[in-house]
């Protein structure tokens, strides 16, 4: 394929990879780029870091600098949304009252910041970070001094209270699991992240849920009721507890969807001319030997490209290694592949340190890796994982041994 029109929905990370893997593969015909936001395509890993804290002006997320993205010559179309996708006619309708017909189709729609729901929830100083102008919004508020409540103890949450702390806040975060980021990493890793955070004055209550916020006696602050009745004064409050896949348009067209749009390798959804790819994207990672969805950096880049390929007729398999990472008070953490409960762990280093890697063994191989301020090891790792390299976890666990050895 190489005219016609295709469309994207979604001018995040994954639509505006797809958009630029289009040109760069030689695609000459229409390319419509429908975005909610003004912003040009950026990348979201800075707006909880960099961006958040005021060191990077939100414009260096931007994928492409203004002459590269021109030169994409793309039908661009800021502050609009999609409204309905008619399959029958191939026609996408926008929220403008334009209609668009497609011969391909992509929806890179990502997902939004899941609200707290609770009495309270929509009070003055309660945030949401998933945008740029919710970090402009949030990074504003951040005045050193003030008492910011952070609800949720996943990345999104600690990095947050992270950069607050920086800035000069005091910082609480409440969540309601036994651990930190307990869906994502194994103990050791939880009770390190709660030993960063601690270190660095954060306040951090586990196995506590938020019952209502209400204004404080001063009409300034707020004060939260927590699950097992005790109350917490606080100027600012932060909801860190996931996202919420936007796939109401794809459901709405009747496309197969399951807490996003379903898709195979080749990024194709129930319907052969409809594709998906990002946050908003459900398919079956042969590594986990599950469908999911994946937030990431990686899989946003990732897929988009190989959404635009499938588009244009190349034969694409997307099956990456799940690759994450987190900045936190300057300490780099990176996963590789999908840890899981039954694989053998194996520790590198000491946990009770700031370098170490803990391994996760599947027979004789390497499944996954993660740690933090340890990137030569991990990019050793890494090939460990995608060579299927069969492993000695004695020598994994022997640090007098380099892993290029292996």
């Amino acid at each position: 394929m190489q005219d016609g029109t295709i469309a994207i929905v979604g001018a995040g990370q994954a639509g505006g990879w797809a958009a630029q893997t289009l040109r760069a593969e030689g695609f000459g015909g229409r390319i419509v780029l429908v975005g909610n936001e003004r912003h040009r395509p950026y990348e979201r890993p800075p707006l909880s870091k960099s961006v958040l804290a005021g060191e990077a002006p939100a414009d260096t997320t931007h994928l492409q600098k203004p002459e590269a993205f021109d030169a994409l010559n793309l039908d661009w179309r800021p502050g609009v949304s999609a409204t309905r996708i008619d399959r029958t006619t191939k026609q996408l309708h926008l929220s403008d009252g334009e209609t668009v017909r497609y011969d391909k189709l992509i929806l890179c729609t990502g997902g939004r910041a899941r609200r707290l729901a609770i009495p309270g929830a929509g009070l003055p100083g309660v945030f949401t970070l998933r945008s740029i102008d919710d970090a402009a919004a949030l990074g504003a508020a951040l005045v050193s001094g003030k008492r910011l409540l952070v609800v949720g103890g996943g990345w999104i949450g600690l990095e947050v209270a992270a950069t607050a702390r920086g800035k000069g806040l005091d910082v609480t975060v409440v969540e309601a699991m036994e651990r930190l980021c307990e869906r994502t990493v194994p103990p050791e890793v939880s009770g390190y992240l709660l030993r960063l955070h601690a270190s660095r004055g954060v306040r951090v209550e586990l196995g506590t849920g938020m019952e209502r916020l209400e204004q404080g006696a001063d009409g300034e602050s707020l004060r939260a009721t927590l699950s097992d009745g005790r109350t917490l004064a606080c100027d600012l409050v932060l909801a860190g507890i996931g996202l919420v896949a936007n796939d109401e348009l794809a459901r709405e067209a009747g496309l197969a969807c399951e807490g996003g749009v379903l898709v195979d390798s080749q990024c194709r959804s129930s319907d052969p001319d409809i594709l998906a790819a990002g946050d908003v994207a459900v398919w079956h990672c042969e590594r986990a030997g599950r469908r999911m969805r994946l937030e990431s950096w990686q899989n946003a880049q990732e897929q988009g490209i190989a959404a635009a390929r499938s588009a244009l007729g190349i034969e694409v398999n997307h099956q990456p290694l799940p690759w994450f990472w987190s900045d936190q008070y300057g300490i780099n953490l990176q996963i590789f592949g999908m840890p899981a409960p039954q694989h053998q762990a194996v520790m590198r280093g000491d946990p009770q340190g700031d370098s170490f890697v803990m391994f996760f063994i599947d027979g004789c191989k390497v499944a996954a890796a993660l740690g933090p301020n340890s990137a030569r090891d991990l990019r050793f790792a890494r090939r460990l994982i995608e060579r299927g390299t069969s492993v000695d976890p004695q020598q994994l666990a022997d640090m007098q041994l380099p892993l290029s050895r292996l």
